[in-house]
């Protein structure tokens, strides 16, 4: 009878789970296909108010509030599939040596983010009751309205069913806890993962009872965040908590607690984070499309002539898929597969090939339009259109650098590049058929359509972002290189990336209103602007110090970070915003080249069908290409007007 009540439990079990399974892919579904829609809508937007003078009613609101469901609807989704972005370097080497341990620092991880996401949902609830009892909307009354209430009300059910999520993995670790901690050399590790969460909880009782100053407390919170991150928890869980924290310790709970819900609620419900979705929806149609593989076979042709000529066609094909995509990752996946065999074939070296395409990966975050750059935009206040604007230059400039680069290692550096041959490829594209001018006009439909928009005053950067998704969707059809399953995987995964930086904006969020509170920031922008460095010492120790967090974390992650702390400094010294975006995007990609994490050279390491090239060897590779970079970006500080000359 034990035996059957045992079986009983066994299967309603895994039931409820099969069920809860179900529910978040139902979730996530229904997620991106909001997102997907939100295309659509924006370019009958356009269409409607462009050619026959009649907008349509409410986008504005529409897509405001669709941001925050969508999130929501998708974050449970993204958080089983271990999508949020974290550190890996510590953490996964503490998997590796002592599995035992691991599993008690992932239970403390998923204990922090199921507190996090009841609490928020307990902070959204009073906003959900009261906004349905008073019938709140959106809009303006008598012209367009739109109730406001079931947004709010995904919102609560999406952070509950995120908070289940977590409490399934702490449950999901449980087995493990009892386990050995392996090998000898791994205690130390695993002692960190005690230590650090005692200490931490000890350092806050500390700081409560010994009622720290404001000031002390943000430092505390930086730290913190820092040691954190460091130890593998979820970049946006660390920003959360410690912005939760400390705004208990400045405030109360009840505040803290408000806060995580508002940050949830009005981060990005604003019209221009719509830009995040839609240009990583155009880079996708632009990836499945092949539009990068006729890119350089047309830039090939163009400078195969040359003396390390493959190579500069290689930086010339990212440079123009850069001004259709936004993305670098993106670049560097796509290239790795089309430009190191080619190059490989025709005797370059392995590293060589694997390093220039790490390195000229990055000018996917640099030529417009730019993902990072309509982040930093979105939290510096300051115009997208002007900072693309303030980004061509920089970016040829860069382009032409990294070209020249390569020439020159091809003369002087025949070990390092390898034994070069001039050639167009221009009998394999005879044999094929391959028309460099037919190949390249998706590339420029795109660019004209896209940046010609923005700057032509035809578009908004969101508007832009739809046209763009539309166009290339259209041109992925026509190159009849998108059907259904494909069209699912685009949007699915457009969805996931978009959640993933979209939530850690809001998170960052929590964290940035507690700096305020502290007034760390202007105190800082104080001292620097008196201790008579001036802007380029602050802006050396800036950059050196986006490098050395370029090891480790990503790049929407530094730039969250970063800027509450950076842009009063910046303001305080008289400088531009919009060139200091450009050198802050530079500055966080050479980062993304760096060892231990180099995101850029782990893509391309992903790409490879190789074997036999091993991480070191992309690192080094890579290393001429971040001289060169650094180079561009000393200039780019000592001569602003390169990056402004555009908007004079």
């Amino acid at each position: 009878m034990q035996q059957d009540d045992t079986n009983t439990s066994g299967t309603a079990s895994g039931a409820a789970s099969h069920a809860f399974e179900r529910l978040i892919l139902f979730m996530n579904g229904a997620g991106v296909l909001w997102f997907f829609a939100l295309t659509f809508l924006i370019c009958a937007d356009i269409v409607g108010r462009t050619v026959f003078d009649s907008p349509i009613r409410g986008v504005t609101e529409i897509v405001s509030l669709s941001l925050v469901a969508s999130v929501f609807l998708q974050l449970a989704y993204a958080v089983r599939q271990r999508r949020i972005t974290r550190a890996d370097v510590l953490i996964g080497k503490l998997e590796s040596e002592a599995p035992a341990s691991a599993a008690r620092w992932h239970s403390a991880l998923a204990a922090a983010g199921c507190l996090l996401f009841v609490l928020t949902a307990v902070g959204a609830w009073p906003d959900f009751v009261r906004s349905f009892r008073t019938e709140e909307f959106a809009g303006v009354e008598g012209i367009f309205t739109i109730t406001v209430w079931p947004i709010k009300g995904i919102l609560v059910f999406g952070a509950v069913i995120v908070a289940i999520e977590f409490l399934r993995q702490l449950a999901a670790a449980a087995p493990a806890l009892g386990r050995s901690s392996g090998a000898e050399g791994a205690r130390p590790v695993a002692w960190a993962t005690l230590i650090v969460p005692l200490a931490l909880a000890a350092f806050v009782a500390a700081v409560w009872l010994g009622g720290a100053e404001p000031r002390t407390i943000g430092t505390l919170m930086i730290a913190a965040v820092l040691a954190l991150i460091a130890l593998g928890m979820p970049i946006a869980i660390a920003l959360m908590l410690t912005g939760f924290l400390g705004l208990v310790l400045l405030r109360d709970f009840g505040v803290a607690t408000r806060t995580l819900a508002l940050s949830a609620e009005g981060t990005v419900s604003e019209y221009v984070f719509a830009t995040v979705p839609l240009f990583v929806l155009m880079g996708l149609f632009v990836n499945v499309s092949d539009i990068g593989r006729d890119a350089f076979r047309a830039a090939q042709r163009m400078f195969g002539w040359m003396y390390g000529g493959l190579g500069v066609a290689t930086v010339a094909a990212n440079a123009v898929f850069a001004a259709i995509t936004g993305i670098s990752i993106a670049s560097a996946a796509i290239f790795t597969k089309i430009a190191v065999p080619e190059m490989v074939r025709q005797g370059y070296t392995a590293k060589f090939a694997v390093g220039l395409t790490a390195g000229s990966s990055v000018l996917g975050m640099l030529i417009p339009p730019s993902l990072l750059l309509i982040i930093y935009g979105v939290i510096a206040e300051v115009s997208i259109g002007g900072l693309f604007l303030a980004a061509v230059i920089p970016g040829i400039l860069l382009a032409a650098a990294f070209a020249i680069g390569v020439v020159l290692m091809a003369w002087l550096a025949p070990g390092f590049v390898g034994d070069v041959k001039r050639g167009g490829g221009a009998e394999e594209d005879a044999a094929d058929g391959f028309n460099p001018l037919v190949g390249i006009a998706p590339v420029v439909l795109l660019i004209v359509l896209v940046l010609g928009g923005i700057y032509g005053g035809v578009f908004t950067p969101t508007e832009a972002g739809a046209a763009g998704a539309f166009a290339a969707m259209v041109i992925a059809l026509v190159k009849r290189r998108l059907d259904f399953p494909k069209l699912w995987e685009v949007i699915r995964e457009t969805g996931q990336v978009s959640v993933i930086i979209l939530f850690l904006i809001i998170a960052a969020s929590t964290f940035s209103k507690m700096l305020t509170l502290t007034e760390l920031p202007q105190d800082v922008a104080a001292f620097l602007g008196g201790t008579g460095l001036g802007m380029f010492g602050f802006l050396a120790a800036y950059l050196l110090l986006l490098v050395v967090l370029g090891m480790v974390l990503d790049s929407t992650s530094i730039l969250l970070i970063m800027l509450p702390l950076a842009l009063p400094v910046v303001g305080e010294l008289g400088g531009n915003l919009i060139w200091f975006g450009i050198i802050t995007v530079i500055g966080i990609e050479i980062g993304l080249l760096t060892p231990p994490l180099g995101l850029s050279v782990y893509v391309i390491k992903s790409s490879l069908d190789d074997d036999r090239i091993s991480l070191g060897a992309i690192f080094a590779g890579s290393f001429p290409f971040v001289l060169i970079m650094l180079a561009v970006t000393i200039l780019l500080m000592a001569f602003p007007g390169l990056s402004l000359v555009l908007l004079q």
